[in-house]
Formats: C-alpha cells, sequence, structure tokens
C-alpha cells in the first residue's frame, strides 16, 4: 500500500496529524508512505503568504478573519470561492506530476487547501487513488464545501449532522477522530511525573501556547495566576514565542513555575497537570481530552477555534475564560471544587479519540484489501 500525505505549511497541527497516521503505518508491513508540502513544493508565494498571512491575520486582524471565516460560512456552497479560484489557478500542474509519478493508492489530505487541490486535480484527471481528507478542528471549515473527497476523518460522531448539511453524505463520514501521537493515549501517575520533572506533588496548572504565537493574553493570564491566594504551581510552554518565554522568566515570582519554550515533553506535562489552559486547537484539545484532562479556553482564533469553543462548552468537556467568568474563577472552581473537574471528566470520556491515528491507519489498510479485490 502506498499513501501520500498533502498538507500545506499553516501551523504545525496539519503536519503532526499526518506524522501521526504515519508512525502507525510505519509499524505495518509493505506499506510505504511519502509526505507533501503542496504549497512549499508548489508554490513559493503562496506558501509565503499562508506563513505570513495567516500569523498577521489571527494576530494583528483577529476580528477581520473572524468577519472572512462567517461570510464563508455563510455563501452560496454551490458556487466556487475565491480561495478555491487561487487554488486551482497556482497548484495544480505541479501537484499532478508528483502523484503520477509517485502513484500512491491512497491520498491523505489533511489541511482543506491541499483537499481543494486534489479535488480540482481529479475533475482534470484520471486518479485512481482514494481520497481521504481530515478535519483537524471540531467543526467543518466553510470552505470544505469546495471539496469531494471520498471519505472525512471527522472528530466526532457529533459533527455527522453539520457535515451532511454542507453536503457531505453520511457514508463518507468517518468520525474516528483529529489523529495525535500515540504516547497521547498512555497515562501516568501524576505524583511520579511530577518527582521525574522535579516540581513539588500539589494543585498544578498547565499554560500552553499554541505553535502559530498566538495567544496575546497569556502573560497576562499567567501574571493574575501567579498573585491568586491559593497554593498551587504552574507549567507555561510558550512554543516557538520567545518574547513571552522571556517576559514569564523576568517575573517575580509567588507561585512556583516551570516555563518552557518549545518542548516535545507535552505528553508529560500533561500528564503532570490537573488542567489546561489554551486555546480551541482541534491538535492540542484532542491531545487534552486523550489525557482526560479539564480544559479551560483562552484567546480561539476568530473562526474554526470560535465553533470549537462552542463545541466544547456545548457538550460540557470545557470551560471559557470571558469578561464575567475570568480564568482566577475557573481555576478557583477546580481547586475547591473537585466534581466540576470530574464533571468534565466523565464527559470528556465520550468525546475523547485517542487511538485515532491506529482507527485512521487500520481503515486505510481495509480500505487498500477493497480495492485490490475490485
Amino acid at each position: 500500500m502506498k499513501v501520500l500525505f498533502l498538507s500545506v505549511p499553516t501551523g504545525q497541527g496539519h503536519h503532526q496529524t499526518a506524522k501521526a497516521v504515519q508512525e502507525y503505518l510505519a509499524g505495518q508491513p509493505e506499506v510505504t508512505c511519502e509526505f507533501l508540502d503542496v504549497v512549499d513544493n508548489t508554490s513559493t508565494l503562496l506558501a509565503e503568504y499562508l506563513q505570513k498571512g495567516y500569523l498577521l491575520s489571527t494576530t494583528k486582524t483577529p476580528r477581520v478573519y473572524g468577519t472572512i471565516y462567517d461570510m464563508a460560512d455563510r455563501r452560496d456552497a454551490t458556487k466556487a470561492s475565491g480561495l478555491g479560484r487561487v487554488v486551482k489557478s497556482i497548484l495544480n500542474k505541479k501537484l499532478f506530476e508528483y502523484i503520477k509519478a509517485y502513484n500512491p493508492d491512497i491520498i491523505v489530505a489533511t489541511h482543506l487547501i491541499s483537499a481543494m487541490a486534489f479535488t480540482y486535480l481529479r475533475k482534470k484527471h484520471e486518479i485512481r487513488a482514494k481520497a481521504i481528507a481530515i478535519v483537524t478542528d471540531f467543526t467543518f471549515h466553510p470552505f470544505w464545501e469546495d471539496t469531494k473527497m471520498d471519505y472525512y476523518i471527522t472528530a466526532s460522531e457529533l459533527l455527522e449532522y453539520q457535515a451532511i448539511k454542507k453536503g457531505h453524505p453520511a457514508e463518507r463520514i468517518k468520525p474516528f477522530g483529529i489523529p495525535i501521537q500515540p504516547h497521547f493515549a498512555d497515562k501516568q501517575s501524576k505524583e511520579d511525573v511530577r518527582r521525574q520533572l522535579g516540581i513539588e506533588d500539589k494543585f498544578t496548572v498547565l499554560v500552553m501556547m499554541g505553535s502559530m504565537g498566538y495567544g496575546s493574553s497569556t502573560l497576562e493570564t499567567v501574571r493574575t495566576l501567579n498573585r491568586m491566594n491559593e497554593d498551587f504551581q504552574l507549567i507555561t510552554v510558550c512554543g516557538n514565542n520567545k518574547k513571552l518565554k522571556n517576559s514569564i522568566d523576568r517575573m517575580t515570582k509567588y507561585k512556583p513555575i516551570v516555563n518552557y519554550g518549545y518542548t516535545n515533553q507535552v505528553a508529560t506535562l500533561m500528564d503532570a497537570a490537573d488542567c489546561i489552559i489554551t486555546k480551541p486547537g482541534g491538535l492540542s484539545t484532542s491531545e487534552a481530552l486523550a489525557k482526560n484532562l479539564p480544559i479551560i479556553m483562552l484567546d480561539p482564533i476568530p473562526g474554526q477555534e470560535d465553533r470549537n469553543k462552542e463545541f466544547m462548552l456545548n457538550n460540557g468537556i470545557a470551560l471559557s475564560v470571558s469578561e464575567t467568568f475570568p480564568v482566577t474563577e475557573a481555576v478557583y472552581q477546580l481547586i475547591h471544587h473537585p466534581f466540576k473537574a470530574e464533571m468534565l471528566k466523565h464527559n470528556i470520556r465520550h468525546i475523547a479519540k485517542p487511538y485515532a491515528a491506529r482507527d485512521v491507519g487500520q481503515f486505510m489498510a481495509e480500505l487498500y484489501k477493497s480495492m485490490k479485490k475490485e
């Protein structure tokens, strides 16, 4: 079985999703995988726009981004979007040459732009490969309506109605979850992990940034928590935001604060924590859910992360900070009223998909078997 993963450079989540499935398939006999960043390999101009333009829109002009998202969500789904036309004009030729040379059995798109590109390509050329899209949020981005894949991997069964409403037949929807690294399915005791990390065995709050650097209120959140009277400690993960890390390092600390920049120990840090404060990104949320870790949502990116927040609130698996419900109140409740955390954990058990990478890989293997019989 030959598998080709297609993604684009907008944060690490889409690449990491592909990597998680690749790692599962690496242990299977007679399977080969290749990964292609369709933008980096076809259009330097579009790659720069996606990397810098997306970051600018979500950090400098988030309301504008959210407005555009909402307009797209309300548009006539029968008409091609402007983004779709751009993708069609730029990506097709080189992408088709790559696919023709590799000749995969299954193509997996982990970003809607790569799914768009493949959709337009398949309208022009005969491609024998089965096409799978992995939707990496707890919602269907409106531009998914510009795609036509054979199957869509979704985060939850609860997205089925939304998918059908947006024109995707129920038989194409496979709610295996957002694929994450397998070690997030493993759970270590808090006491053991805290001992390994050399930190105190007490209530622990994990604060995490997203890989794209969004999260302007994170520093103020840490400062506010640092001044609370309750006895707890903080673990902060700043990702690639060096300015934030330096600011936290220089803070006057009234509580123990262990401050990380980029780290590959996220699964371990989640095991050490009693709750996580993070923005509601699809991948990071899926990782926390796999760990059965109560989530306090902060700074959603307008658009898809607003929809992620709605999903989690409506299903009782996370708390959301607002002007009238500050982060201090959320943490206070979790410390002093343990039933609140247990309520969240109970609901999380119904939503979490810790073995999504395995389930997607097994589905692909079964799909390949059925293709050979045809």
